[in-house]
């Protein structure tokens, strides 16, 4: 039921998520109402519909997941606690899908925090970005342990096998950035160099600059939610105002427009490439669940390429993969204790 084009485009993703692709998808919502959405595309014998009377409104944020105790975000929720369903898409809210999917599927055990993790358009594999506003204000060994859901995430959705790892900060020397940027990479360099018997390898590349995030450095970038959430809408930003002017630049003479039709194809390339439907949306990791939030303003292809996203986190075993890892990995708390004691 979210989103700006709900929940028509949901329905027209679905029923192409499960045509074209063989998914197994349940919708969650108001029954009546999608149930003739369904029969309109012909399919209301093709996916199963739970009623959920209430909604969140696309302005409600984290105290949603108390007022709305019957939302479909909250009963999508307890399908998955049942183990009738393994992963959560959502056009909604972003602050009411991670409020209400954070209390209602609680997060992994050892994990400090949930992070919302991004994909941005780099070659050949994207980056992630993460976290991208789930945690405005982050400690130290909350970064590391991103650094880690970051890298289970490159290795399922991507196949990256060994993720390199940058730290988001306004110098690429050793030592720039605010008290968390720094205290964060030094934990990160000594996680880097531990080799425990058994633990994960994280391949801490150092720090990156705005500048890096789209040159494709590195796999995964962590930083904060709010430093995070505020380069990714400047990157959002920046990508809409150059289209925009490549648009009108296109456009402005005959023969511009006649130079536009012979290169149509590799135009339409690029503009897939940065397109937010291509890449299904941002994903919620750490929780006993996962969750996929794709973009408010998501069309039915980008529906439908959140589930397939959402497909392939619940058939690479995301949730299992996130736990292997802070299992096995050193605890940053013990790393931080030691930088603590050496510094003084």
């Amino acid at each position: 039921m979210g989103g700006d084009h709900a929940p028509a485009a949901v329905v027209q993703g679905a029923v192409h998520a499960v045509r074209e692709h063989g998914l197994r998808l349940v919708l969650v919502g108001r029954a009546r109402e999608i149930t003739a959405l369904l029969a309109e595309q012909g399919a209301a014998r093709e996916i199963p519909v739970v009623h959920a009377e209430d909604t969140l409104a696309m302005n409600e944020g984290a105290l949603a997941s108390w007022r709305r105790p019957r939302s479909s975000v909250a009963v999508a929720c307890k399908l998955i606690r049942q183990g009738d369903a393994a992963v959560l898409v959502s056009a909604g809210s972003t602050g009411g899908v991670v409020a209400t999917s954070t209390v209602r599927l609680r997060s992994q055990p050892g994990v400090l925090r949930a992070a919302l993790a991004v994909a941005l358009p780099t070659r050949p594999v994207p980056t992630i970005l993460l976290d991208a506003g789930a945690n405005a204000d982050a400690k130290p060994e909350m970064l590391v342990q991103f650094a880690h859901l970051g890298a289970a995430y490159a290795q399922t959705a991507y196949g990256v096998a060994e993720p390199r790892v940058g730290i988001l900060t306004i110098g690429s020397e050793p030592g720039k950035g605010n008290k968390l940027a720094r205290k964060a990479a030094e934990l990160l360099h000594a996680t880097a160099a531990d080799t425990t018997a058994g633990a994960p390898r994280l391949d801490f590349r150092g720090n990156i600059e705005g500048h890096d995030l789209l040159a494709g450095e590195v796999d995964v970038v962590v930083t904060d939610g709010f430093t995070g959430n505020v380069a990714l809408k400047s990157v959002e930003g920046a990508v809409s105002f150059a289209f925009d002017t490549i648009h009108e630049a296109l456009t402005s003479s005959r023969l511009a427009k006649a130079g536009t039709l012979l290169q149509r194809s590799a135009l339409r390339d690029l503009s897939d490439r940065f397109d937010s439907d291509t890449y299904g949306g941002a994903v919620l990791l750490g929780l006993n669940g996962t969750v996929v939030i794709a973009h408010g303003a998501s069309s039915s292809r980008g529906i439908e390429r959140a589930c397939l996203l959402a497909n392939d986190l619940a058939g690479g075993h995301i949730v299992d993969q996130v736990r292997r890892r802070l299992h096995t990995a050193p605890r940053p708390q013990s790393w931080l204790h030691r930088l603590s004691h050496s510094e003084e």
